[in-house]
């Protein structure tokens, strides 16, 4: 029996997954994951590394997921499940890269800096 474990990330959204052979069934923090990501646009991103590698019904996964908000959660899931994929089977490691879905997405918020309002926004100038 073949399982795996591996971990994605996006933004501060960290996702541990367990991947085996089962019937598909995806597990997020204890409920399934259309419960867990209620739009179809999260739930097609969660599900879009099986499909893309043709490798849907065929695997079991447990997540445990944790920061962030729903999108990066989401994407975290995604990356990680195309890891524990590309892990188990390195011939659908093409397909995936093709459709961008190995690549960890490294754009984070930005810190504040000091003297500014945001980030970059600055306090309103007064010249009187």
């Amino acid at each position: 029996m073949s399982t795996t474990n591996t971990s994605g990330r996006r933004k501060t959204a960290v996702a541990r997954i367990y991947l085996k052979e089962g019937n598909g069934a995806i597990t997020v923090n204890g409920k399934d994951y259309k419960e867990y990501f209620p739009t179809l646009p999260l739930q097609y991103i969660v599900t879009q590394a099986t499909e893309v590698s043709g490798s849907a019904g065929l695997f079991d996964v447990t997540v445990n997921v944790a920061g962030g908000g729903v999108t990066g959660q989401a994407s975290a899931v995604r990356l990680a499940i195309a890891k524990a994929i590309v892990e188990l089977d390195p011939e659908k490691k093409p397909s995936l890269r093709a459709k961008g879905i190995m690549t960890r997405d490294d754009r984070m918020v930005e810190r504040k800096k000091p003297g500014r309002k945001k980030a970059r926004k600055k306090f309103q100038f007064s010249k009187r």
